[in-house]
């Protein structure tokens, strides 16, 4: 009986791992399972602020501080490869030292961050780069590698000393109601410390870092002696130590917090004079809104119907409409990307906020036939003809690009504008 939360939970880690594959390759999202991921839930309180959101992040630490860290070990897609990826190679578990510069670390990324910009978070966050790797983005793969053959040589390091999500919810964990600790009856066989991936487990001073400690429950399931116990754990005595290196740490990650913002709001300044008009779906605002805010996930991409959404690159370093690719319209009747961005990058609007959100414009140009098609099958009725020449009703026209696609003389460009608008 002792092996089966540990089986249920694994359990539950590979099903939310099978649906993140899926959802990340555009084959099938039944559940918005990526709307309670961190980092994300963080951008999209700033960007796109909802009580809903809100709510869910608190719920999310409230959980943390009840049960600790088991978001790390079950709907974490990056930190259920890693798990996974210990167990096909057999890794023996040793104990991996808390290290204090990952306090720093994620210092700096979320100071960057809640100053509106992406740049770093993107880099090191696991959601996204679970889902740059699965939309076949260079960065994402690279990295992805590198965090497997971490796990090759440290475990789970990834997740106890430098994951920015990690070390938030560790210090929740290290105070939460439910803790996994060590008995007295401990024979110190050692069976918990080598099947431990997080390194938590320090079986010479009998203690279990709760901070690092994901909760996968291995270590309960292999106790021959049913000593590792999972639960509220007796009241000791409390004894408050402030020693003088977790003081340094606390002053540095305040200070660094409040120069990694100001780093993040001169960053946001810099870049946008670089930024030329661009063409975005429908709720990305703008093109400087959407290269600060896009986490680069890639999740709308490979879900977007008509294939028309392109990775960041050279010319912009965001999500963005490429009129050349997949079917080269935006289908008026879909909000795909809308539905399953969970940063708030791209807002979540209604069917009819993105029938009226103009993210481009028509332009037909000299070389037109006047054959009338792209009356026809324009959506909004934003191309007439009158005197026998067509044009485009710009108060209308909502830049979807169908009339580009099916024109036979390709007689029609479709430009950029500034600010997408509610026509």
């Amino acid at each position: 009986m002792k092996k089966t939360p540990y089986r249920l939970r694994l359990t539950l880690a590979v099903f939310v791992l099978l649906i993140s594959i899926l959802a990340f390759s555009g084959i099938f999202y039944p559940i918005h399972v990526f709307d309670i991921q961190l980092s994300a839930l963080l951008q999209k309180v700033i960007v796109d602020f909802s009580f809903f959101t809100l709510f869910l992040i608190i719920g999310t630490c409230l959980l943390t501080l009840l049960f600790g860290r088991f978001y790390c070990s079950t709907l974490c897609p990056l930190g259920i490869l890693q798990e996974l990826t210990a167990i096909i190679f057999r890794k023996k578990g040793t104990h991996i030292k808390n290290y204090g510069f990952k306090y720093l670390l994620s210092a700096i990324v979320f100071g960057i961050l809640i100053s509106g910009s992406t740049i770093l978070i993107k880099y090191i966050d696991p959601y996204t780069v679970f889902g740059s790797a699965l939309a076949l983005d260079i960065s994402g793969i690279i990295i992805i590698f590198l965090v497997v053959i971490l796990v090759f040589f440290k475990n789970r390091f990834f997740c106890s000393n430098i994951c920015p999500v990690g070390t938030i919810l560790g210090l929740l964990s290290k105070i939460s109601l439910n803790q996994i600790y060590i008995q007295d009856e401990c024979i110190s066989c050692g069976i918990c410390e080598r099947n431990c991936h997080a390194g938590c487990i320090n079986l010479k001073a009998k203690t279990v870092d709760n901070e690092m400690c994901v909760k996968c429950l291995k270590c309960i399931s292999v106790c021959p002696k049913d000593s590792m116990t999972y639960g509220i754990k007796k009241k000791q005595p409390v004894k408050f130590s402030l020693n003088r290196r977790k003081l340094i740490y606390g002053i540095s990650a305040i200070t660094i917090l409040g120069s990694a913002y100001t780093l993040g709001i001169n960053l946001l300044k810099e870049n946008l004079p670089k930024i030329k008009n661009i063409i975005l779906p429908a709720g990305s605002v703008n093109s400087e809104r959407m290269k600060n805010k896009c986490l680069n996930c890639n999740l709308c991409i490979n879900n977007c119907p008509n294939k028309i959404l392109e990775k960041a690159n050279n010319s912009y370093s965001a999500v963005h409409i490429n009129y050349e690719k997949g079917s080269k319209y935006c289908e008026y009747y879909c909000k795909k990307c809308s539905e399953v961005c969970p940063s708030g990058a791209i807002k979540r609007i209604t069917l009819e906020e993105k029938q009226n959100t103009r993210i481009a414009m028509a332009m037909i140009k000299e070389n037109c036939s006047n054959c009338g098609h792209c009356i026809n099958i324009c959506p909004k009725r934003a191309i007439t003809e009158a005197e026998g020449t067509t044009k485009v009703d710009g108060s209308k026209c909502i830049g979807c690009g169908k009339c580009k696609t099916f024109c036979p003389n390709s007689a029609i460009e479709i430009f950029g504008i500034k600010n997408q608008t509610v026509i």
